[in-house]
């Protein structure tokens, strides 16, 4: 397995995102949002993986392959006991994420630990544990990694002492929209509060959704830049507006109504971690299936089955044997891709696919990006499930997608 390193980094990015001259105003915005990608940007992955395990339907001889991002679904995939999970990513800072969660589910000796430092990620003894009993079952580059230096000159593994998910380019993004927030008066974190549908309905209505008719949101949420805090780069900008009629406020308003008010609080653990920057106090609140403690022994026991790659996701299949592969997860990934990327990938795709295969993926927008875009050749071999996708879209408690899609292979 090659060596991770920024270097790497900011060439992968490079290729999957820049797609206009740097001189062009499109290519200035595209090197910004590379710039700002190239650290760390979701301490927690922003896709429901109990929507994911339903629609991969996985069984103990399943072999996926997905992108890792900040690593929580990956660990969740395991509760379903596939065989193999590879998991790829552009990004050093989250092939290091996710090989720290693999590395702390084997070696901390407690389900209490491992909650104490993934879930709550504030306490100072969560340092000493990773030297105990995590750093030693790090590769040498994802230990580099957290024993490096960030931005303010601390090591990066301290942040699991500071409120880790308020750091990363999300975390701040998140920090921002609530200051923004309370300089018109209003509290995010009250939501928490409500105790039915109804009473997280009444603030939405109240305190948030007014915040959209604002000029000052209404003018940062025009500017393409304002968003990579969301990770969503210049191309899947124009996607989120278009759902809007190219009115991004009121795209990004419907969003965060369905975030606030589509489930209740005590089972949506994305509501908690948007309004009140972490997870609900204690392990019996809402938490991702690799948190839970049902399932800690099951991750424990299973995670030297996912193998953590430095590679595009095209890339990694180029190395996979013909009909080798039962699950896909494309996570928004193609949002970000030029019509050759998609062929390219979807090509690969079918080549390495079982029968019956499942690959799954989300669009800022509503609607699948693939039909006139990827070949009919290829689709042919593809159905398109679509009202199970429209009720993965209706009940993935993330929120923040158009929609969540599910295409099974033919052969």
């Amino acid at each position: 397995m090659p060596p991770s390193s920024l270097k790497q980094t900011r060439k992968n990015l490079k290729t999957a995102l820049h797609q206009n001259e740097a001189a062009t105003r499109a290519g200035f915005l595209e090197r910004m949002f590379t710039f700002a990608f190239k650290g760390l940007v979701y301490p927690q992955i922003w896709e429901d993986p109990e929507v994911d395990l339903e629609a991969l339907a996985l069984t103990p001889k399943s072999r996926m392959i997905t992108i890792a991002s900040g690593g929580c679904n990956v660990l969740s995939y395991l509760t379903a006991d596939p065989k193999e999970i590879v998991a790829v990513d552009l990004n050093r800072a989250h092939l290091a994420l996710t090989r720290l969660k693999l590395a702390a589910a084997r070696g901390m000796p407690t389900y209490e630990a491992f909650y104490r430092f993934f879930g709550e990620a504030d306490a100072k003894a969560n340092v000493n544990a990773y030297k105990r009993f995590v750093r030693d079952r790090l590769d040498d580059e994802s230990r580099k990694y957290w024993e490096g230096r960030d931005w303010m000159l601390q090591r990066r593994i301290s942040l699991f002492s500071r409120d880790f998910y308020h750091h990363g380019l999300l975390g701040y993004f998140i920090g921002v929209a609530h200051w923004m927030a309370r300089l018109h008066g209003t509290d995010p974190r009250q939501i928490a509060w409500a105790r039915t549908i109804d009473e997280q309905r009444a603030f939405f209505d109240a305190a948030l959704a007014p915040l959209f008719d604002r000029r000052m949101v209404r003018w940062v949420t025009a500017k393409k830049m304002s968003l990579y805090g969301l990770g969503i780069p210049p191309a899947q900008y124009e996607a989120l507006a278009a759902d809007g009629n190219g009115d991004i406020a009121s795209v990004l308003k419907a969003r965060l109504e369905r975030l606030a008010c589509g489930f209740e609080m005590k089972d949506n653990y994305f509501a908690w971690q948007a309004f009140g920057r972490g997870y609900a106090s204690g392990p019996a609140g809402p938490l991702p299936p690799y948190l839970q403690a049902d399932h800690f022994v099951d991750v424990r026991d299973r995670a030297n089955r996912a193998q953590v790659c430095h590679r595009s996701f095209t890339e990694q299949l180029n190395q996979e044997a013909d009909q080798s592969l039962d699950a896909y997860v494309l996570l928004d990934a193609q949002d970000w891709m030029t019509d050759a990327q998609l062929n390219e990938l979807w090509a690969e795709i079918t080549r390495t696919a079982q029968p019956g295969a499942r690959v799954v993926f989300r669009t800022a927008g509503a609607p699948s990006i693939l039909p006139g875009r990827v070949s009919d050749g290829i689709m042919d071999n593809w159905d398109y499930r679509a009202e199970e996708s429209l009720d993965y879209s209706k009940r993935d408690r993330s929120a923040i997608y158009g929609g969540v899609h599910l295409y099974v292979f033919k052969g």
